[in-house]
């Protein structure tokens, strides 16, 4: 293992981000990225629960470790639980990107708003919101909302229509929540947009690339010192 974090995509557009908020927290660490847009493609098409599919992901996390880093984040939230359930052997660490957010949501109040505009995401988002809130011992009361018609404006490279869109259904839909959960790494922006809201809204960029840190930082004092290279 070196000290890298490799992340796996299904969006070329993800990897600045994710590039940034590493360098920011760790500008020590290596940074690699796989970007794989067929397996989005594929998981709508055949679904997650697909076992050939399934193993596609798995190679793919493992394709991503190849070169030697101790922590592979999927940024996917539609792939993701697939993708944290990897063999590794040992080898690095499997994570999905959403998860962090996830723990963070469930301990700011019960209702919690799940937003995506892929349908794809919104049974694992709720999931692993579900999960999260059994693990932290309490109780949640997941809603969702599905606003379908933004996708195409970011498939379309239309970042700014697509957060207005989002923004905006949330902003209508968030009345009675406590928490919003933004289930898609591309919706983090419009935190940002509904700042005014008075609930958090959360993205899973930050916190999940933060914990994936946390994790190698926590491994490689498992390891100790290295040992000096001979000369």
């Amino acid at each position: 293992m070196t000290d890298a974090i490799a992340f796996l995509h299904t969006a070329q557009v993800h990897v600045p981000t994710f590039e940034r908020l590493t360098r920011e927290i760790a500008p020590e660490l290596e940074v690699r990225h796989l970007v794989m847009e067929e397996l989005l493609h594929e998981a709508r098409a055949v679904g997650i629960d697909n076992p050939m599919f399934a193993a596609r992901v798995h190679e793919a996390m493992r394709e991503a470790a190849s070169d030697g880093a101790a922590v592979v984040a999927c940024t996917c939230s539609t792939i993701g639980g697939i993708a944290e359930k990897t063999a590794t052997g040992g080898a690095f660490t499997a994570q999905r990107i959403d998860r962090a957010m996830a723990d963070r949501a469930v301990r700011a109040g019960p209702r919690v708003l799940i937003a995506a505009a892929l349908e794809s995401t919104l049974e694992p988002t709720t999931a692993l919101v579900l999960s999260a809130a059994a693990q932290a011992g309490v109780g949640v009361r997941p809603s969702v909302l599905l606003v379908a018609e933004a996708w195409a404006h970011f498939e379309a490279g239309d970042t700014a229509r697509y957060i207005e869109m989002l923004a905006s259904a949330i902003r209508s839909a968030a009345i009675g929540a406590d928490v919003v959960v933004l289930a898609q790494a591309s919706m983090a922006p419009v935190a940002g947009e509904l700042a005014d809201l008075g609930i958090e809204v959360l993205g899973s960029p930050g916190p999940g690339v933060a914990h994936a840190v946390a994790t190698l930082r926590a491994s490689r004092s498992a390891w100790g010192p290295r040992a000096a290279t001979p000369t």
